[in-house]
Formats: C-alpha cells, sequence, structure tokens
C-alpha cells in the first residue's frame, strides 16, 4: 500500500489519516450527545448524580475491561481490521437509541453497548497505529490520532448547538440522527488496508510477516516490569479521574440551562486537538513521563479550581484549560505503552492500558457521585485534584525514564 509523499521520514501513512478521520466521525456522533446528557438524565428522565457516575463509570468499565480481550485477540491475528469494523459498527448501530431511552436505566444498556463496541474496537486500532510508526514518530501519530478525535469533538457539539437553536428541545431527534456519521465512519473502515507497516528505521514490511522477521517474540512474552510500574501509577491518577460529565454538570448549574453546553463543550476540543500534536511531538524530543506530568499537573489545578468556583466567569477558563491536559497526556500515555510493551503483546497492552483507566474511572464516578450527595461538589473535586498530584509525583519516583 502506497503512503502519502515520502519526502520526509515525519510524513504519516495514508492509513493513519483514514483512521483519523474514522475517529472524528464518531466523535462526532458521540459528542454531540455526551455533553446534552447530563442535562438529559437529571432534567428530562429525572435521574441523580450518583446514577449519571454508575452510567459513566460502568460504560467505561465495559469499554475498557473488553479491551484486554480485543487486545490479545489482535495479537493472535495478523487481521485486526475485521475486529475494529466489529466494534465501530455496534457503537454507530446502538448510540441513536437514546432517542427512545425512557429512564436512566435505559440510557445505562445504551451506553454500555456503545462502551462495548469501542471497547472492542480500542486496542486493535491503537496496535494498527504502532505498526505504521517508527520510534521517532510514534508520538506523533498518537498525537495526531487523538488530535482527530477532538476535532469530532469539535464538530459534533457544533452541530448539535446549531440544531437545538432552530429546533429547542429536540433532543431525541438530534440522537436520532447521530447514525449518519457513525455509517461514515463505518464506510471508511474499508478503505484501509493492513498489508504494510513500518520499521524501526521506517521501512515497509508485510504485515503477515512481521512475525516471521522477530522469531524470538511471542505473544507469551511477559510484559516488562517498567510497563507494570507505569499502570500502577496511571491506576492511581485513574481514581481520581472521574467522568468529564461532572463538570458538565456544574458548568450547566452555573450557565443556568444547556443550551450553550455543547459549544463549551466544543470549545474545549478545539483545546485538544491543537495541544495534543504539540503534546505528543514534543514526547518524542523531551521524553513521556514529562509530557504526561504536565498534563496530570494541569488535570489538578483544574480540579481544584472546580472546587472553589461557582461563577461561570470563573469556570468556563477551568473548563478550557483542561483541554491542555488531554492534550499533553493522552496520546503520550499511548506513545509510552507502545514504548515499554513488545511489539508481540502491544495489543493485549493496550487493552491493559484502557482497563486500568475503565476501572479507576468506574470507581471514581461513583465514589465523586456519593461525595457530591453527601457533602459537596467541592469535597469531590478536591479529592480528584489531591489524587492527580500524588500520581505525578510517584511517576518520576516508580516509573524508569
Amino acid at each position: 500500500m502506497a503512503l502519502l509523499p515520502r519526502t520526509s521520514a515525519t510524513k504519516l501513512p495514508r492509513q493513519v489519516w483514514l483512521l483519523g478521520w474514522v475517529s472524528l466521525a464518531t466523535d462526532a456522533a458521540t459528542e454531540a450527545i455526551y455533553p446534552l446528557l447530563p442535562f438529559f438524565l437529571t432534567n428530562v428522565l429525572r435521574a441523580g448524580p450518583v446514577s449519571l457516575g454508575v452510567i459513566e463509570g460502568a460504560a467505561e468499565a465495559a469499554n475498557s475491561i473488553l479491551k484486554i480481550l480485543a487486545g490479545r485477540l489482535a495479537d493472535r491475528s495478523p487481521a485486526k481490521r475485521p475486529i475494529v469494523v466489529a466494534g465501530y459498527g455496534l457503537s454507530s448501530a446502538v448510540r441513536p437509541l437514546i432517542a427512545v431511552a425512557q429512564s436512566w436505566t435505559h440510557v445505562l444498556t445504551i451506553r454500555l453497548f456503545d462502551r462495548v463496541g469501542k471497547g472492542v474496537r480500542g486496542a486493535p486500532r491503537d496496535a494498527m497505529l504502532a505498526s505504521w510508526a517508527t520510534d521517532n514518530t510514534r508520538g506523533r501519530i498518537y498525537g495526531f490520532h487523538r488530535a482527530m478525535d477532538h476535532a469530532g469533538a469539535v464538530v459534533g457539539p457544533l452541530a448539535a448547538t446549531a440544531f437545538l437553536f432552530f429546533y429547542p428541545g429536540s433532543y431525541r431527534t438530534l440522537f436520532a440522527l447521530t447514525i449518519i456519521p457513525g455509517a461514515i465512519a463505518v464506510a471508511l473502515l474499508f478503505l484501509i488496508k493492513e498489508d504494510d507497516v513500518v520499521g524501526s528505521a521506517g521501512g515497509r514490511t508485510s504485515a503477515l510477516n512481521e512475525s516471521r522477521l522477530k522469531p524470538d517474540v511471542t505473544d507469551h512474552d511477559p510484559l516488562p516490569r517498567s510497563f507494570k510500574q507505569f499502570m500502577f501509577v496511571l491506576m492511581l491518577f485513574a481514581l481520581g479521574n472521574s467522568t468529564d460529565a461532572f463538570l458538565l454538570l456544574k458548568l450547566t448549574d452555573a450557565a443556568g440551562g444547556v443550551q450553550y453546553v455543547p459549544l463549551m463543550w466544543s470549545a474545549l476540543h478545539v483545546v485538544k486537538a491543537t495541544v495534543s500534536v504539540v503534546g505528543g511531538a514534543w514526547s518524542d524530543r523531551i521524553g513521556r513521563r514529562s509530557v504526561i506530568a504536565i498534563g496530570w499537573t494541569i488535570y489538578a489545578a483544574v480540579y481544584a479550581g472546580f472546587a472553589v468556583s461557582t461563577t461561570l466567569t470563573a469556570l468556563l477558563p477551568l473548563f478550557l484549560a483542561y483541554g491542555l491536559y488531554f492534550g499533553f497526556a493522552e496520546g503520550t500515555e499511548k506513545a509510552l505503552v507502545a514504548d515499554l510493551a513488545p511489539a508481540s503483546r502491544r495489543g493485549f497492552a493496550f487493552g491493559l492500558y484502557n482497563a486500568v483507566l475503565g476501572v479507576g474511572q468506574l470507581a471514581a464516578s461513583v465514589v465523586f457521585g456519593l461525595l457530591w450527595t453527601a457533602f459537596s461538589p467541592a469535597i469531590a473535586f478536591a479529592v480528584g485534584a489531591a489524587l492527580a498530584l500524588v500520581a505525578t509525583a510517584l511517576l518520576f519516583v516508580v516509573v524508569r525514564g
């Protein structure tokens, strides 16, 4: 498969671009719904903060645990695209069904199936991206992919805002229309071929023959100690990383309504998309730990700010700064996973990485909802900030550079 122009070793392969457009279309569908979901649950379906935490935490945990199984399957199969197609197809089919939900348990079921689809596709897709990267472009490729994700999350909320401007209160119709970008994403997957991968020196080899070039590597090779150390620190951070729905809930309260919340969500993803490419490129030059630490420190500062702020004028700048955390941390974390894991175990490694994030977020979201209800939002946000700071310190103590 021909790649994009070869005048520079840093040019991104055509397949990476296609997967980026798939993610953009998928996130446009997902994020047209997500910023409206806290309001829809609490005001239309009359659910409480604990229910919101259970829905989002359980959905992300299901997504992340399934990534372990999907990652193992991807490691054992040179054909990863069928698994990726199945995952995107399931999510695209069930996501619009939120339009007919009558209770928060219906939303929980739909979100679970949506995240099951994400869990099935995530680790195989990340392993595919690793196969098209070199040691010197890995951070840039994962940063680019996260940027395309976030670009979709700009388009989706903007479209939702425009739709609700002309059709106020038509949430269910909007949710149903997300089937269109979902179908576009699945169609684009059939343009992606897996017959070429990029070696560490930048050359191309057959994906079917990659394992033959590394006869000393098997899918039973143990994951290195450094990878396990990173997973330990990541779990601590994840225990303070509750669902973003709580941030949206506080913003909705401060704004006095949901009308412009999708616009704020879109602006957040402009920051994410812009900084993701920069963060990934930085990590290739100055090291993964330093860039991750920048992101986690920003996360702690934002949560601390949400703990003490109540007005929209104070919360909105903090919310936009929250995008810096994603830009620096998300793609860089994935690049570090690819650095630490043997090539034959990357699917499984990405599955474990996402499982740690998902299980941690399930616990964090439920506890956050309980703290919000029993004490106050300020206490809940303060706990998240403290855990992020502890994890940032341990990143340099526990994980080797």
